[in-house]
């Protein structure tokens, strides 16, 4: 029985530009601690026209797990602005609340 992740795979070998199935393929990547092909998968989809708002949150949690807090913030930042063009106030403000959380004093 295939898991996951492999049907995922498998939808992504018919359309590999699905925003959807690229995200949840990150999610799975990133349950499994395959943390560096989850995170090129993130970037990738805050790459795409228009960016993915949900991958800059993801990813920025992951960076902050790994003790990586600057590069969280960076990420934070751009994906706040991202979501203010993108006119979603919602994924701004948690991220917003995600940013104030971090600990950013051993940066």
């Amino acid at each position: 029985m295939a898991s996951r992740r492999e049907k995922i795979e498998a939808l992504l070998a018919d359309d590999p530009n699905d925003a959807f199935l690229r995200y949840s393929l990150a999610m799975e990547l990133d349950k499994e601690g395959q943390l560096e092909p989850s995170a090129a998968l993130f970037r990738g989809l805050m790459a795409d026209s228009p960016p993915q708002v949900a991958a800059f949150f993801m990813l920025a949690q992951q960076l902050a797990r790994q003790n990586q807090s600057l590069e969280a913030v960076g990420v934070l930042r751009a994906g706040i602005e991202q979501a203010e063009i993108q006119g979603d106030s919602h994924a701004a403000g948690e991220m917003r609340e995600f940013l104030a959380g971090l600990d950013t004093e051993s940066m």
